[in-house]
């Protein structure tokens, strides 16, 4: 039998199976637009922030003992997962998060409520907000819940990281004896190895894994008990301290309270810095990615220089054709999350005075950027990097061609006089040593020893 819940805009009808509330069905309609709810993780930290409080509020005296176990059984049953479809509200919302906040709420209520024997809706004995939100603002319990989902898919991002390291480096190690013409703005330059390139990879990911692992710090500081504006209002100093220790323990994340609670409550730049990180580890993902591409083009007409994983039919009119799709996928999210870094920039700096209202929207868009981030870098690398092989001879022709080896004359002869013999060279489509030979420079020993492209790649001390 559906019920009536009122409020002071007036009354709403809801059904047996909606165990949200009033406050919820008027969200739902107002915020009809993307199709899409909030994100899970940012769910489930706000049920557990909610079970915190739960027994914060009891073990400091302001909650009964059957209301709190009805709250936490409630909570304990959304983690396991048994009410997604109760959490409706767009992920696309104005109000700061007060209706995911109030979602939240309100399903806790009547779960609980259910637990005990009762009905939906009967808040004269559990309330969303006199007992599930007690001691709490949407301006606490909303942000401290972002920065756990945050951490949650940042340690995922990092592991995933790792991996990918540990497969460049292992191509690193596989390709070091293949060398090749080295190139500087799609110019032919100096010959190097294809295994450094792939060092250089590993290099970036390797800064960027790091830069993950440090925002960490930041993000651990949360506003728990700061209520509305970040003085407390409603909350004793006493469940204050409570609750962040009760988090912690939950959520195994070393969370600590912000010195100055105010400002943990309005500014979000902990989020704009890690999104900025996230921009720069996509930046070096679409930069890889691009190499990759260019050293597999052709195979005929490109460089060739390696083989992709052939991974599905790349054309619907050319047969035997194969497009480097994962490498494409990877600049495809990169410029996905440099676009959801801008979102979030302009989200951050659009809060006024003691409370950002845009903070749904950095939620959705971090969220979404680690996400599509992480199970990328997973895709990149099983399905491309672990893949890659060479084209040894390929490569070394292109290293023995390559007209910067005249770089090695340079003490010989002079630059002037090797800038000639380079240029002979590419007029003449000949090597470097054919035309030193030509002109009768030096002997071929030493033509052999100084002009040898292996010669190039060691580090001289």
């Amino acid at each position: 039998m559906p019920r009536i819940e009122n409020d002071f805009l007036g009354s709403v009808e809801l059904s047996d199976l909606e165990l949200y509330g009033i406050h919820t069905k008027r969200a739902f309609a107002n915020f009809n637009v993307s199709g899409k709810s909030v994100d899970r993780d940012l769910i489930k930290a706000l049920v557990m922030v909610k079970k915190a409080c739960a027994i914060a509020n009891f073990e400091v005296g302001l909650l009964d003992e059957k209301i709190k176990d009805a709250i936490v059984f409630a909570c304990d049953e959304i983690l396991a997962g048994k009410y997604d479809e109760q959490f409706i509200v767009d992920r696309f919302q104005g109000g700061a998060g007060t209706s995911t906040n109030m979602n939240v709420n309100e399903v806790i209520a009547n779960i609980a409520l259910m637990h005990i024997g009762r009905k939906p809706g009967e808040y004269d004995i559990i309330h969303p907000i006199n007992h599930v939100n007690m001691s709490q603002s949407t301006n606490d319990v909303y942000p401290t819940a972002l920065r756990i989902a945050t951490i949650w898919n940042v340690r995922e991002l990092s592991e995933e990281c790792a991996e990918l390291q540990k497969s460049l480096q292992k191509k690193e190690h596989e390709f070091e004896d293949v060398i090749k013409a080295g190139r500087t703005q799609l110019q032919d330059a100096l010959p190097v190895t294809l295994g450094q390139e792939f060092g250089a990879y590993a290099q970036a990911i390797s800064r960027d894994r790091w830069r993950l692992y440090k925002v960490e710090e930041r993000l651990r500081v949360v506003n728990l008990g700061a209520t509305a504006v970040g003085t407390a209002v409603n909350a004793p100093l006493k469940y204050i301290f409570k609750v962040i220790e009760i988090l912690r323990n939950l959520t195994k994340i070393g969370l600590a309270r912000s010195d100055y609670l105010m400002d943990a409550t309005q500014n979000a730049d902990v989020f704009v810095e890690c999104s900025g990180l996230l921009k720069a580890l996509a930046t070096n993902l679409s930069k890889i990615a691009n190499d990759l591409r260019l050293l597999s083009s052709g195979p005929n007409t490109g460089f060739n220089e390696i083989n992709l994983p052939a991974v599905q039919a790349g054309s619907s009119i050319m047969p035997g054709k194969v497009n480097p799709v994962i490498p494409e996928l990877i600049s495809t999210i990169a410029f996905q999350v440099m676009a959801n870094d801008f979102a979030i920039t302009l989200a951050a700096q659009a809060g006024q005075l003691e409370l950002n209202a845009f903070l749904p929207l950095i939620a959705n868009n971090l969220l979404e950027s680690l996400k599509i981030l992480k199970n990328g870098i997973k895709i990149f690398r099983q399905q491309c990097i672990d893949g890659i092989t060479a084209n040894r001879e390929k490569c070394l022709e292109y290293a023995k061609k390559t007209p910067a080896i005249a770089a090695a004359l340079i003490d010989r002869i002079g630059y002037d006089r090797a800038a000639e013999i380079a240029k002979k060279a590419i007029l003449e489509n000949k090597q470097i040593i054919d035309v030193v030979r030509d002109l009768n420079i030096m002997d071929e020993k030493e033509a052999q020893e100084l002009l040898n492209p292996f010669e190039f790649i060691k580090f001289k001390e």
